[in-house]
Protein backbone atom coordinates (compact mmCIF):
# COMPACT_ATOMS: atom_id res chain seq x y z
CA UNK A 1 0.00 0.00 0.00
CA UNK A 2 1.44 3.41 -0.79
CA UNK A 3 1.83 5.71 2.07
CA UNK A 4 0.58 9.72 1.23
CA UNK A 5 1.08 12.88 2.12
CA UNK A 6 -1.92 12.76 3.96
CA UNK A 7 -0.55 9.68 6.02
CA UNK A 8 2.51 11.35 7.31
CA UNK A 9 0.72 14.05 7.60
CA UNK A 10 -1.52 12.16 10.03
CA UNK A 11 1.15 10.32 11.84
CA UNK A 12 2.91 13.81 12.60
CA UNK A 13 0.06 15.92 13.53
CA UNK A 14 1.03 18.42 11.44
CA UNK A 15 -0.71 19.71 8.04
CA UNK A 16 -0.48 18.51 4.65
CA UNK A 17 1.37 21.34 3.42
CA UNK A 18 3.83 21.26 6.22
CA UNK A 19 5.26 17.95 5.25
CA UNK A 20 5.36 18.82 1.58
CA UNK A 21 7.69 21.72 2.26
CA UNK A 22 9.68 19.26 4.26
CA UNK A 23 9.65 16.63 0.88
CA UNK A 24 10.19 19.76 -1.04
CA UNK A 25 13.73 21.10 1.49
CA UNK A 26 11.94 24.21 1.22
CA UNK A 27 13.82 26.61 3.69
CA UNK A 28 11.75 27.71 6.25
CA UNK A 29 11.11 24.96 8.05
CA UNK A 30 12.28 24.89 11.53
CA UNK A 31 14.55 21.84 12.44
CA UNK A 32 12.60 20.60 15.16
CA UNK A 33 9.60 20.85 12.53
CA UNK A 34 11.57 19.11 10.01
CA UNK A 35 13.19 16.18 12.54
CA UNK A 36 9.38 15.39 13.15
CA UNK A 37 7.90 14.97 9.54
CA UNK A 38 11.52 12.85 8.99
CA UNK A 39 10.49 10.56 11.87
CA UNK A 40 7.04 9.84 10.23
CA UNK A 41 8.33 9.71 6.55
CA UNK A 42 11.49 7.31 7.82
CA UNK A 43 8.57 5.30 10.22
CA UNK A 44 6.13 5.04 7.51
CA UNK A 45 8.47 4.57 4.73
CA UNK A 46 6.95 6.95 2.55
CA UNK A 47 8.34 7.39 -1.06
CA UNK A 48 7.65 10.89 -2.81
CA UNK A 49 6.16 10.41 -6.40
CA UNK A 50 8.87 11.96 -8.76
CA UNK A 51 7.37 11.14 -11.77
CA UNK A 52 4.12 13.18 -10.35
CA UNK A 53 6.38 16.12 -8.64
CA UNK A 54 8.23 16.60 -12.17
CA UNK A 55 5.29 17.07 -14.17
CA UNK A 56 3.99 19.64 -12.50
CA UNK A 57 6.93 21.67 -13.38
CA UNK A 58 6.11 20.25 -16.81
CA UNK A 59 9.41 17.88 -16.89
CA UNK A 60 9.84 14.83 -17.66
CA UNK A 61 12.42 14.02 -14.81
CA UNK A 62 14.63 12.13 -17.01
CA UNK A 63 18.18 13.62 -18.73
CA UNK A 64 19.87 11.75 -21.87
CA UNK A 65 23.51 10.32 -21.52
CA UNK A 66 25.26 9.69 -25.16
CA UNK A 67 28.44 7.70 -24.98
CA UNK A 68 30.74 6.69 -27.61
CA UNK A 69 31.38 3.08 -26.34
CA UNK A 70 29.16 1.10 -24.15
CA UNK A 71 31.54 -1.21 -24.04
CA UNK A 72 34.84 0.53 -23.14
CA UNK A 73 35.26 0.08 -19.51
CA UNK A 74 36.34 3.60 -18.98
CA UNK A 75 32.48 4.77 -20.48
CA UNK A 76 30.85 2.12 -18.34
CA UNK A 77 32.17 3.42 -15.08
CA UNK A 78 31.30 7.19 -16.30
CA UNK A 79 27.56 6.03 -16.93
CA UNK A 80 27.52 4.47 -13.72
CA UNK A 81 28.71 7.69 -11.77
CA UNK A 82 25.89 9.65 -14.24
CA UNK A 83 23.10 7.57 -13.01
CA UNK A 84 23.94 7.15 -9.35
CA UNK A 85 24.79 11.36 -9.45
CA UNK A 86 21.22 11.80 -11.10
CA UNK A 87 19.43 9.22 -8.88
CA UNK A 88 20.99 11.39 -6.07
CA UNK A 89 18.84 14.43 -7.30
CA UNK A 90 15.64 12.95 -8.18
CA UNK A 91 16.20 12.14 -12.11
CA UNK A 92 16.55 9.18 -14.27
CA UNK A 93 19.01 8.77 -17.14
CA UNK A 94 17.91 7.61 -20.43
CA UNK A 95 21.48 6.21 -22.28
CA UNK A 96 22.22 6.67 -25.53
CA UNK A 97 25.12 5.03 -27.75
CA UNK A 98 26.61 7.04 -30.69
CA UNK A 99 29.37 4.57 -31.46
CA UNK A 100 31.53 7.88 -31.67
CA UNK A 101 30.08 8.68 -35.46
CA UNK A 102 29.54 12.14 -36.56
CA UNK A 103 26.15 11.27 -38.03
CA UNK A 104 24.85 9.59 -34.97
CA UNK A 105 25.92 12.56 -32.61
CA UNK A 106 24.42 15.17 -34.47
CA UNK A 107 20.83 13.20 -34.47
CA UNK A 108 21.63 13.39 -30.58
CA UNK A 109 22.39 16.75 -30.31
CA UNK A 110 19.82 17.71 -32.01
CA UNK A 111 17.09 16.39 -30.24
CA UNK A 112 15.28 13.61 -31.63
CA UNK A 113 14.70 12.34 -28.18
CA UNK A 114 13.72 16.11 -27.07
CA UNK A 115 9.75 15.19 -26.14
CA UNK A 116 11.18 12.67 -23.24
CA UNK A 117 14.05 14.14 -21.51
CA UNK A 118 14.83 17.44 -19.71
CA UNK A 119 18.52 17.58 -21.16
CA UNK A 120 21.44 16.11 -22.57
CA UNK A 121 24.75 15.01 -21.57
CA UNK A 122 27.00 14.20 -24.90
CA UNK A 123 30.67 12.86 -25.12
CA UNK A 124 30.78 13.37 -28.58
CA UNK A 125 33.91 12.03 -30.89
CA UNK A 126 33.03 13.26 -34.54
CA UNK A 127 31.17 16.25 -33.92
CA UNK A 128 32.91 19.63 -35.04
CA UNK A 129 32.23 23.16 -33.44
CA UNK A 130 30.06 23.97 -36.47
CA UNK A 131 27.40 21.50 -36.16
CA UNK A 132 27.15 22.86 -32.60
CA UNK A 133 26.84 26.19 -34.08
CA UNK A 134 23.76 25.09 -36.67
CA UNK A 135 22.03 22.96 -33.39
CA UNK A 136 18.29 24.58 -33.19
CA UNK A 137 17.38 22.74 -30.69
CA UNK A 138 16.26 24.50 -27.08
CA UNK A 139 16.87 21.36 -24.83
CA UNK A 140 19.90 22.02 -22.19
CA UNK A 141 23.20 20.30 -23.50
CA UNK A 142 26.35 19.28 -21.36
CA UNK A 143 29.28 18.23 -23.32
CA UNK A 144 32.21 15.62 -21.89
CA UNK A 145 35.45 14.80 -22.92
CA UNK A 146 38.21 15.90 -24.60
CA UNK A 147 37.40 17.64 -27.76
CA UNK A 148 37.76 21.74 -27.56
CA UNK A 149 34.66 23.56 -27.89
CA UNK A 150 34.61 27.49 -27.88
CA UNK A 151 30.47 27.31 -27.75
CA UNK A 152 27.93 28.32 -25.07
CA UNK A 153 27.33 25.00 -23.32
CA UNK A 154 28.97 23.66 -20.18
CA UNK A 155 32.04 21.46 -20.59
CA UNK A 156 33.23 19.20 -18.74
CA UNK A 157 36.71 17.88 -18.92
CA UNK A 158 40.37 16.91 -17.84
CA UNK A 159 43.43 19.06 -19.40
CA UNK A 160 44.57 16.29 -21.63
CA UNK A 161 48.23 17.45 -22.35
CA UNK A 162 48.77 18.26 -18.15
CA UNK A 163 48.05 14.43 -17.91
CA UNK A 164 49.77 13.26 -20.59
CA UNK A 165 52.66 15.20 -19.23
CA UNK A 166 52.32 13.86 -15.42
CA UNK A 167 52.53 10.29 -16.73
CA UNK A 168 55.75 10.85 -19.55
CA UNK A 169 57.15 12.66 -16.08
CA UNK A 170 56.59 9.11 -14.43
CA UNK A 171 58.35 7.01 -16.47
CA UNK A 172 61.44 9.50 -17.06
CA UNK A 173 61.81 10.35 -13.45
CA UNK A 174 62.25 5.99 -13.69
CA UNK A 175 65.24 6.47 -16.57
CA UNK A 176 63.27 5.33 -19.32
CA UNK A 177 64.38 7.25 -22.44
CA UNK A 178 62.96 5.79 -25.36
CA UNK A 179 58.93 6.00 -24.30
CA UNK A 180 56.64 4.96 -27.25
CA UNK A 181 53.17 6.72 -27.39
CA UNK A 182 50.70 4.24 -28.58
CA UNK A 183 46.86 5.13 -29.87
CA UNK A 184 47.61 8.29 -31.96
CA UNK A 185 44.99 8.19 -34.21
CA UNK A 186 44.79 8.09 -38.44
CA UNK A 187 41.94 10.50 -38.48
CA UNK A 188 41.70 13.82 -36.38
CA UNK A 189 40.73 12.44 -33.20
CA UNK A 190 41.41 15.87 -30.91
CA UNK A 191 42.19 13.75 -27.47
CA UNK A 192 44.66 11.70 -29.01
CA UNK A 193 46.24 14.62 -30.66
CA UNK A 194 46.16 16.62 -26.85
CA UNK A 195 47.74 13.35 -25.73
CA UNK A 196 49.92 13.34 -28.34
CA UNK A 197 50.86 17.10 -27.46
CA UNK A 198 51.44 15.93 -23.92
CA UNK A 199 53.95 13.54 -24.88
CA UNK A 200 56.04 15.62 -27.00
CA UNK A 201 56.00 18.73 -24.54
CA UNK A 202 57.32 16.22 -21.92
CA UNK A 203 60.13 15.39 -23.44
CA UNK A 204 61.37 18.27 -25.10
CA UNK A 205 60.48 20.26 -21.62
CA UNK A 206 63.43 17.11 -19.97
CA UNK A 207 65.81 17.87 -22.91
CA UNK A 208 64.86 13.95 -23.97
CA UNK A 209 64.84 14.06 -28.18
CA UNK A 210 61.76 13.35 -29.56
CA UNK A 211 61.56 10.22 -31.76
CA UNK A 212 58.65 9.98 -34.11
CA UNK A 213 59.73 6.58 -35.22
CA UNK A 214 58.17 5.61 -31.06
CA UNK A 215 54.57 7.24 -32.55
CA UNK A 216 52.25 4.27 -33.48
CA UNK A 217 48.76 5.21 -34.55
CA UNK A 218 45.77 2.66 -34.32
CA UNK A 219 42.20 3.15 -35.63
CA UNK A 220 40.05 2.43 -32.60
CA UNK A 221 40.52 2.08 -28.89
CA UNK A 222 40.83 -1.51 -28.03
CA UNK A 223 42.63 -3.80 -26.68
CA UNK A 224 43.57 -5.42 -30.26
CA UNK A 225 44.35 -1.96 -31.26
CA UNK A 226 47.04 -1.80 -28.61
CA UNK A 227 48.38 -5.39 -29.87
CA UNK A 228 48.32 -4.63 -32.96
CA UNK A 229 50.12 -1.08 -32.34
CA UNK A 230 52.90 -2.79 -30.01
CA UNK A 231 53.43 -5.43 -32.81
CA UNK A 232 54.06 -3.12 -35.60
CA UNK A 233 56.30 -1.26 -33.18
CA UNK A 234 58.45 -4.15 -32.67
CA UNK A 235 58.38 -5.74 -36.09
CA UNK A 236 59.49 -2.28 -37.38
CA UNK A 237 62.65 -2.57 -35.35
CA UNK A 238 61.93 -0.17 -32.88
CA UNK A 239 62.37 -1.15 -29.38
CA UNK A 240 60.95 1.59 -26.94
CA UNK A 241 61.99 0.90 -22.73
CA UNK A 242 58.79 2.41 -22.00
CA UNK A 243 55.12 2.68 -23.68
CA UNK A 244 52.78 5.11 -22.98
CA UNK A 245 48.93 4.82 -24.23
CA UNK A 246 46.21 6.80 -25.49
CA UNK A 247 44.12 4.45 -22.77
CA UNK A 248 43.94 1.44 -20.54
CA UNK A 249 42.64 -0.62 -22.93
CA UNK A 250 45.38 -0.10 -25.66
CA UNK A 251 48.00 -0.74 -23.24
CA UNK A 252 46.60 -4.19 -21.77
CA UNK A 253 46.58 -5.05 -25.49
CA UNK A 254 50.22 -3.95 -25.57
CA UNK A 255 50.86 -5.64 -22.47
CA UNK A 256 50.12 -9.41 -23.87
CA UNK A 257 52.23 -8.74 -27.12
CA UNK A 258 55.48 -8.01 -24.69
CA UNK A 259 54.28 -10.73 -22.74
CA UNK A 260 54.16 -12.92 -25.80
CA UNK A 261 57.46 -11.50 -26.96
CA UNK A 262 59.27 -12.33 -24.37
CA UNK A 263 59.90 -9.03 -22.88
CA UNK A 264 58.95 -8.23 -18.99
CA UNK A 265 56.51 -5.54 -18.03
CA UNK A 266 58.12 -3.05 -16.10
CA UNK A 267 61.90 -4.54 -16.35
CA UNK A 268 62.12 -4.41 -19.90
CA UNK A 269 59.29 -2.21 -20.83
CA UNK A 270 57.23 -0.09 -18.67
CA UNK A 271 53.29 0.76 -19.73
CA UNK A 272 51.21 3.22 -18.39
CA UNK A 273 47.68 3.82 -19.60
CA UNK A 274 44.97 6.05 -19.21
CA UNK A 275 41.71 5.62 -17.84
CA UNK A 276 42.13 3.91 -14.13
CA UNK A 277 39.58 1.12 -15.63
CA UNK A 278 38.96 -1.67 -12.90
CA UNK A 279 39.90 -3.98 -15.00
CA UNK A 280 43.74 -2.48 -15.29
CA UNK A 281 44.19 -3.11 -11.48
CA UNK A 282 43.75 -7.14 -11.62
CA UNK A 283 45.84 -8.46 -14.59
CA UNK A 284 48.65 -10.52 -13.84
CA UNK A 285 50.74 -7.43 -13.66
CA UNK A 286 48.37 -4.08 -12.02
CA UNK A 287 48.33 -0.98 -14.75
CA UNK A 288 49.80 2.30 -13.99
CA UNK A 289 47.31 4.89 -14.99
CA UNK A 290 45.90 8.40 -15.11
CA UNK A 291 42.84 8.48 -13.54
CA UNK A 292 40.75 11.13 -14.13
CA UNK A 293 38.23 12.10 -11.70
CA UNK A 294 35.09 10.23 -12.46
CA UNK A 295 32.60 10.86 -9.63
CA UNK A 296 33.70 14.52 -9.73
CA UNK A 297 33.51 14.42 -13.92
CA UNK A 298 29.58 13.19 -13.60
CA UNK A 299 28.82 15.42 -10.98
CA UNK A 300 29.36 18.54 -12.41
CA UNK A 301 27.84 17.17 -15.78
CA UNK A 302 24.63 16.59 -14.04
CA UNK A 303 24.77 19.60 -11.75
CA UNK A 304 25.35 21.83 -15.27
CA UNK A 305 22.62 20.05 -17.24
CA UNK A 306 19.96 20.26 -14.30
CA UNK A 307 21.06 24.19 -13.12
CA UNK A 308 20.03 24.95 -17.23
CA UNK A 309 16.74 22.79 -17.23
CA UNK A 310 16.08 24.81 -13.93
CA UNK A 311 17.56 28.34 -15.07
CA UNK A 312 17.96 29.18 -19.13
CA UNK A 313 19.77 31.96 -18.14
CA UNK A 314 22.77 29.77 -16.84
CA UNK A 315 26.13 30.69 -17.89
CA UNK A 316 28.18 28.11 -19.38
CA UNK A 317 31.34 26.89 -17.96
CA UNK A 318 34.65 25.29 -19.24
CA UNK A 319 35.63 23.34 -16.23
CA UNK A 320 38.45 21.34 -16.00
CA UNK A 321 38.00 18.16 -13.61
CA UNK A 322 41.19 17.18 -11.66
CA UNK A 323 43.34 13.60 -12.72
CA UNK A 324 45.97 11.48 -10.50
CA UNK A 325 48.39 9.21 -11.86
CA UNK A 326 47.72 5.73 -9.98
CA UNK A 327 51.57 4.13 -10.10
CA UNK A 328 51.27 0.47 -10.03
CA UNK A 329 53.43 -2.57 -11.29
CA UNK A 330 53.68 -2.27 -15.24
CA UNK A 331 56.15 1.09 -14.16
CA UNK A 332 57.43 0.43 -10.27
CA UNK A 333 57.08 -3.60 -10.61
CA UNK A 334 56.38 -5.84 -7.65
CA UNK A 335 57.32 -4.63 -4.32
Amino acid sequence: MRVSLKDVALHAGVSIKTVSNVVNNYQHITPAMRARVQRSIDELGYQPNLAARHLRKGRTGIIALALPELGNPYFAELAAAVVDAAADRGYTVLLDHTGGRREQEILVSQGFRSRVIDGLILSPIELDPEDLRRRTETVPLVLLGEREYDLPHDHIAIDNIAAARAAVAHLLGLGRRRIAFLGARRDSSQPALLRLRGWREELTASGVPVDEGLVAATDGWGRADGARAMAHLLDSGQRPDAVFAYNDLIAIGAMRVLFERGLRVPEDIAVVGFDDVVEGRYGAVTLTSVSPDKAAIAQRAVDAVLARVQDGEHVPEQVKAGFTLVERESTLGRR
